[in-house]
């Protein structure tokens, strides 16, 4: 697994951090001021990037957190194989399979000899959008 480790405080939205083992896109975070016993706190709201699935988490600001590592690299479709298409990257020539994806739109796009974008996202290939 490719993670680093992150303070709460640096986190924007649009950035990545990992919430019960899954990466989550940061929509939105609000930070308080410390009180005069307490430390500052960060709320978050995130989306899964597997499920999709909305979290709020709150947090201290100085807490470290994982962040994902996200590789992201060009194929060419060269096979669907059911519930997989076989790939080719365009740079290394290394084949490798990638699951279907349930967004309709990118499924839809797809087809034999397209190229698409990939991003390897804690060792799961997904297909993020089709060039």
């Amino acid at each position: 697994m490719s993670i680093k480790k992150a303070v709460v405080k640096s986190l924007k939205p649009g950035s990545y951090f990992v919430v019960d083992d899954e990466p989550c896109r940061v929509i939105s975070i609000e930070k308080s001021k410390p009180g005069k016993h307490g430390a500052a706190k960060a709320n978050i709201m995130a989306v899964g990037f597997f499920t999709g699935r909305k979290r709020n988490v709150i947090t201290q600001s100085d807490k470290m957190v994982d962040v994902p590592l996200i590789d992201k690299f060009g194929a060419t479709v060269i096979a669907d194989l059911g519930e997989s298409f076989s790939m080719m990257h365009t740079e290394t020539y290394e084949t490798f399979e990638v699951e279907k994806t349930d967004d309709e739109e990118i499924a839809n796009k797809i087809a034999i000899n397209s190229e698409v974008e990939v991003w390897n996202v804690m060792g799961k290939m997904v297909v993020v959008r089709v060039k």
